[in-house]
């Protein structure tokens, strides 16, 4: 069997919200991401829409190269790289994708974000903030199961989600390593073949 693998991405900004939240959980990381493929091209969550505006956030693919951190000094987060099965990968992947394609339906969980805070929460299928979007993706592909709600998962409990850690520093920096047999990652939609 072909082993495959997914990416959670942690990270600490210097954004005013960034640092709140690490001051009411004293987490080390404020912000999780997932990613299809070891360069982080194809690396997703939920966020703020711009740099600009914490407090309006969506479904985005996110770049290390954005606005938000172009500015930053530096970056810390870490890379963990989680071994999948490849029909898993595909679940993963489906997700993914039926949110991209329906993503001006779904929003940034702010409220769960703040309860959650306060040891409250709810889910919404369509709100998430972004350690629960990551949680459910893994979650709903059979990739792991946290023993948690999704409203529970901050981006420090990622860390408990099974892999290895593959680089630990300033994701500014990151550069995965080029391995020319490893297939470029993409998002597949199989549409119904007529028979």
């Amino acid at each position: 069997m072909t082993a495959v693998s997914i990416y959670v991405v942690l990270s600490r900004s210097s954004t005013v919200l960034s640092r709140t939240i690490r001051l009411a959980t004293r987490d080390e990381y404020t912000h999780a991401a997932l990613a299809l493929d070891a360069d982080l091209e194809l690396m997703f969550s939920f966020g703020r829409r711009r740099a600009s505006n914490p407090f309006v956030g969506c479904f985005k693919r996110e770049r290390l190269d954005d606005d938000l951190y172009r500015h930053m000094p530096e970056l810390p987060g870490i890379v963990l790289e989680v071994p999948v099965t490849p029909q898993q990968r595909e679940a993963v992947c489906a997700q993914v994708a039926e949110v991209l394609l329906d993503s001006h339906t779904y929003t940034y969980n702010a409220p769960g974000l703040v309860s959650g805070l306060f040891g409250r929460g709810s889910e919404d299928d369509r709100r998430f903030f972004c350690s629960e979007f990551v949680y459910q993706m893994l979650h709903g592909a059979g990739v792991c199961d946290l023993g948690v709600p999704r409203w529970k998962v901050r981006p420090q409990t990622l860390l408990q989600v099974p892999g290895e850690v593959v680089f630990r520093g300033d994701l500014k920096r990151f550069a995965a390593p080029r391995d020319p047999a490893r297939a470029a990652a993409s998002l597949a939609f199989r549409w119904p073949v007529p028979a």
